[in-house]
């Protein structure tokens, strides 16, 4: 970052609760800084889904289930519309990765600090910390925030 690039928050966008929570706090970062977020949504699609995937409806017709990448333009979508209606500032860029956590260091080489949720939606109930929020935080070249509830029912119960 130069002297004259405004302070530059990178989050990572999963659309989980804790990552609702980080985003609601950047957003918040951001405007009192008079800074900018770069909300970040990885998607991978599985090697053997070439092919939208069908699925029979209840009432026996067939739909067809969004694609991954769709799934993480929308979720990228309604962040940044969450940050203009907050008043931040924001950019967005879904980016095709294996690794959510190498997505959200390489948009951050820049950056003055990176926000993410303690857990997104995959690995055991259990875990304070997700495997995505570790690795941003073994790996990335500025401060790293990592925003977790309060309690678990906190976490539950976050729109």
């Amino acid at each position: 970052m130069t002297d004259s690039s405004p302070y530059t928050i990178v989050v990572g966008v999963d659309g989980s609760p804790d990552s609702k929570l980080a985003l609601h706090w950047a957003a918040d970062e951001a405007r009192l800084r008079n800074g900018q977020l770069r909300l970040v949504t990885a998607w991978n699609k599985p090697p053997l889904e070439w092919y939208p995937e069908v699925l029979e409806t209840a009432v026996g017709g067939l739909a067809v289930a969004p694609a991954p990448k769709e799934d993480a333009g929308k979720l990228n979508a309604e962040a940044l519309k969450f940050a203009a209606d907050n008043g931040a500032a924001a950019t967005g860029q879904v980016v095709h990765n294996h690794s959510p956590a190498a997505a959200i260091v390489d948009a951050a080489k820049e950056a003055d600090l990176i926000v993410v949720g303690a857990r997104g939606y995959g690995g055991f109930e259990g875990l304070h910390l997700g495997a995505v929020s570790h690795q941003v935080v073994n790996h990335a070249r500025c401060p790293v925030l990592i925003f977790r509830p309060k309690s678990a029912k906190d976490s539950r119960h976050n729109g």
